[in-house]
C-alpha cells in the first residue's frame, strides 16, 4: 500500500481530530453493530437478553429458544430515515436520507424430547428447539453536508504540510497533485524554502458526503430447556459487511499563481475527490443461558465471542482545479485496493425481566465491549501498526445500557416502550448514541402484527483536514426515524 493512501485519505474521512488512519476508522465503524430483533423487542428498546420466547433470540441469546413451545415464523420490514444538521464555522446546513431495508426473517422449528413413561414430564431436558435467521445490524445510509466562509486556513494548507514533511513533493502524491495545480508552492524563507499555499482572503468550503450501504448476519441457533428453569442456547453468525462513501470537498476563493511568470490574483474552483468501497465477510459465536429462580423473575447472559472479518477495500481519488483565467487541471482517479483482516470486540451481556403476572413484564439489558481490542493485520504490503496503536490510543471501552417494558393491554393487544443508551468508543468528539422506542402488538389466533417506532440521536464533531490547532471542524447532530413492522405465525 502507498503512503499516498494513509495521507490523503485523512483529509476528509477522519472521524476525530486525532484519528487519521482510514482502517482504525472502519474497523470502529464495523464493530459497532446492534442485535438483529423483531419489532416486539426494538419496541422495548433492545432489552431482550432475558425475555425468551421470541424469534429475535435467535440473533440474541439463543438460550430463548428454549422458551418455545411451538414453531413460528416471521418477517420484518424497515423504514430509515436519516438527517443530519452540520454546524461548521458558523454556517448551518442539513442533509437527509430515506430507504427502505428488510430488517429481519426468522423461523424457529419446536422439538419437544421425549421423557420415560411415569415420569415428571417437567422435569429433565424437555426440549430443544432450533432457528434461523437473517437480520440487518448496521445501517449506513446517510447524507452529510456541511460548508462555510473560512478566513483562517485552506485545504491548501494541508497539502502544503504534506509536502514540507516530506522535504518536499511526493511524485503522484497528494500534495505533488497539488503542486501541479498551482494550490501550492515552494516559497523562500530566512532558513530556505517551505510549501505554502497560494489561496488567500477568505475561502469558500463545501463537503458532501453520500453513504451507503450496511450490515447484515446470517444466524443459526439452537436453545434447550431443563426442567422450566435453566435455558441453555449456542449459535454462530455469518456477518456480511458492504459499506460505500462518497466524498467531495470544494473550496472556491482566489489564489496568487504565476501567470507569464508574473505573480497574478486568480479566482479558482478545487475539488478534492474520494471514494471507498468496502466489502467483507465474516463470523462469531454466541452461548447464552436464562436462568428462573422464580417464575416472576429471569436472568440472562450472552457471550459473543469476536467476529473476524475478511475485508476487500477499494479506494480512489482524485483532484482537479480550475482557474478563472480557463487554465484547468486534473488528477486521478487513482485506485488503491486493499486486503485486510479485522477482529472485533467480544460482547458480553446481562439482562434481567421481571413478570407482572399477565399484565407484562419489565426488562433492561447491559453490554460490556472493549473497543481498544479491536485488531486488523494484512498480508499485503501494508503494516497495520499505525492503526492499532490509534485504535488503543483512541478509543475505549464502553457501556451499553438498554430497558424497556411491556403492558398487556387485553388478550389481544400490547403496548411497549423502551430506552437505550450506546456507549460512543471514542475517547473524544463523540456522543452516547440514544435510542427512544414505542410499538404496538396485535394477537388474533396464530398470526401476530407488532409495530416498533425509534428515535437514534447522537453528536459528532469531524474535521475535513488536519494542519494542528487550526483545523476546522464540523458540529453533526445525527438523529434517525426509523419504523419496523413485524408479521408473524405461530404453528
Amino acid at each position: 500500500m502507498k503512503i499516498k493512501y494513509l495521507l490523503s485519505v485523512i483529509a476528509i474521512v477522519a472521524i476525530t481530530k486525532d484519528s487519521f488512519a482510514q482502517y482504525s476508522q472502519d474497523a470502529i465503524r464495523f464493530s459497532t453493530f446492534q442485535t438483529g430483533s423483531t419489532s416486539r423487542i426494538k419496541g422495548i428498546g433492545n432489552a431482550g437478553t432475558a425475555i425468551g420466547g421470541d424469534l429475535s433470540s435467535i440473533s440474541g441469546n439463543p438460550a430463548g429458544l428454549g422458551f418455545f413451545t411451538h414453531s413460528e415464523a416471521s418477517i420484518t420490514p424497515e423504514f430509515d430515515g436519516s438527517k443530519v444538521n452540520s454546524t461548521y464555522l458558523g454556517q448551518f446546513n442539513t442533509d437527509s436520507k430515506s430507504n427502505l431495508n428488510f430488517s429481519n426473517g426468522s423461523i424457529v422449528i419446536y422439538q419437544r424430547l421425549s421423557t420415560p413413561k411415569g415420569r415428571d414430564k417437567t422435569k429433565g431436558w424437555l426440549s430443544i428447539n432450533y432457528g434461523a435467521a437473517y437480520s440487518r445490524t448496521n445501517n449506513f445510509y446517510e447524507n452529510i453536508t456541511y460548508g462555510g466562509k473560512n478566513a483562517s486556513n485552506s485545504i491548501g494548507d494541508y497539502y502544503a504540510g504534506i509536502a514540507n514533511s516530506n522535504g518536499q513533493v511526493s511524485s503522484g502524491g497528494l500534495d505533488d497533485w497539488a503542486y501541479q495545480q498551482n494550490l501550492i508552492d515552494s516559497y523562500a524563507t530566512t532558513g530556505g524554502s517551505e510549501y505554502r499555499r497560494n489561496a488567500f482572503g477568505t475561502v469558500n468550503q463545501l463537503n458532501n458526503t453520500i453513504r451507503t450501504g450496511g450490515q447484515s448476519e446470517v444466524n443459526l441457533a439452537f436453545g434447550a430447556n431443563y426442567s422450566n428453569k435453566l435455558y441453555f442456547g449456542l449459535g454462530v453468525s455469518f456477518s456480511d459487511i458492504r459499506y460505500n462513501s462518497y466524498n467531495v470537498f470544494n473550496e472556491t476563493g482566489t489564489a496568487n499563481i504565476l501567470v507569464n511568470n508574473i505573480g497574478t490574483n486568480v479566482g479558482f474552483n478545487s475539488n478534492f475527490v474520494q471514494d471507498q468501497v468496502t466489502k467483507g465477510s465474516g463470523a462469531n459465536v454466541k452461548l447464552g443461558v436464562i436462568y428462573k429462580p422464580v417464575n416472576a423473575l429471569r436472568l440472562g447472559f450472552t457471550f459473543t465471542s469476536p467476529t473476524y472479518y475478511t475485508i476487500d477495500d477499494s479506494y480512489s481519488e482524485g483532484l482537479n482545479t480550475n482557474f478563472a483565467n480557463n487554465s484547468s487541471f486534473k488528477n486521478g482517479p487513482v485506485e488503491y485496493p486493499l486486503s485486510y483482516n479485522m477482529r472485533t470486540p467480544l460482547k458480553l451481556t446481562g439482562g434481567a425481566a421481571i413478570f407482572i403476572g399477565k399484565y407484562g413484564f419489565i426488562s433492561g439489558d447491559v453490554d460490556y465491549i472493549d473497543y481498544t481490542t479491536t485488531h486488523i493485520s494484512s498480508n499485503d504490503s501494508y503494516s497495520a501498526d499505525f492503526d492499532n496503536s490509534n485504535i488503543k490510543a483512541l478509543y475505549r471501552s464502553t457501556v451499553n445500557a438498554h430497558i424497556g417494558a411491556e403492558a398487556r393491554l387485553n388478550s389481544m393487544f400490547y403496548l411497549r416502550g423502551g430506552y437505550g443508551i450506546q456507549g460512543s468508543p471514542l475517547k473524544t468528539n463523540g456522543s452516547d448514541i440514544k435510542t427512544v422506542t414505542g410499538g404496538i402488538g396485535v394477537r388474533f389466533g396464530s398470526y401476530y402484527v407488532d409495530a416498533t417506532y425509534a428515535h437514534l440521536s447522537d453528536n459528532q464533531t469531524v474535521y475535513p483536514y488536519e494542519i494542528g490547532t487550526g483545523s476546522p471542524g464540523a458540529n453533526l447532530k445525527k438523529t434517525n426515524n426509523n419504523a419496523f413492522l413485524t408479521l408473524g405465525y405461530a404453528f
